[in-house]
């Protein structure tokens, strides 16, 4: 399998994580364990946007358009962040932060890796 399949399936796989995300708030909006219902509602459209969007790097990716994997580079390194965030603070949570960033990182080689494929050949002009 190309590395770039591997990686267009890795940011799908990734599209549905961040789209059972998006069940996990509606759960929690209907249970009523939200503090006010208009932000949990727009909080969960633009979860679902963004899991359309990862979804649509997948389809790039897959189809060998670099801005698929540009786009999913992005992702991953904003993903790394909210993992950095997740070891920092008052409420500092190391082993979810490791759950975070572990797939972010698998992501992030697999995308560098399909950019390096997709690459034109170097000409050495010696």
């Amino acid at each position: 399998m190309p590395v770039r399949l591997a990686a267009a399936a890795f940011l799908a796989l990734e599209a549905l994580g961040i789209l059972a995300l998006a069940g996990w708030q509606v759960v929690a909006l209907i249970g009523g364990d939200t503090d006010s219902v208009v932000s949990s509602i727009a909080l969960i459209v633009l979860t679902i946007i963004g899991a359309a969007i990862v979804a649509a790097f997948a389809v790039a990716t897959a189809r060998d358009v670099s801005a698929g994997r540009s786009g999913g580079i992005v992702t991953q390194l904003l993903i790394l962040s909210v993992a950095i965030g997740a070891i920092t603070g008052e409420w500092a949570a190391p082993a979810v932060a490791a759950l975070i960033a572990l797939p972010a990182a698998i992501g992030l080689v697999l995308l560098v890796l399909a950019v390096r494929r997709a690459a034109p050949p170097r000409r050495d002009d010696d």
